[in-house]
């Protein structure tokens, strides 16, 4: 799987997210940044994100994710 289908699954299910994936093949760095984080403490952010991708998880077609999610204030934060 590349980083492109990736991102095509995330968006598809947050599409008022801006998302960057990279990543090998099967191991994939996410940077996500949306208002629907908003609320959320870190781990259900990586709960709903990892809900999203549970299928290709499982099937080992993804074996590891790395994932830094933000909202749009904190990420605006950070400049």
């Amino acid at each position: 799987m590349d980083p492109n289908e990736i991102k095509a699954i995330l968006q598809a299910a947050l599409p008022d997210c801006t998302i960057e994936v990279s990543g090998d093949g099967r191991h994939f760095d996410l940077l996500l940044v949306g208002d629907v984080f908003s609320g959320a403490r870190t781990i259900k952010r990586q709960q709903m994100i990892y809900g999203i991708l549970n299928d290709h998880i499982s099937s080992g077609t993804i074996h590891a994710v790395n994932m830094k999610t933000y909202t749009r204030e904190e990420w605006a934060a950070r400049s």
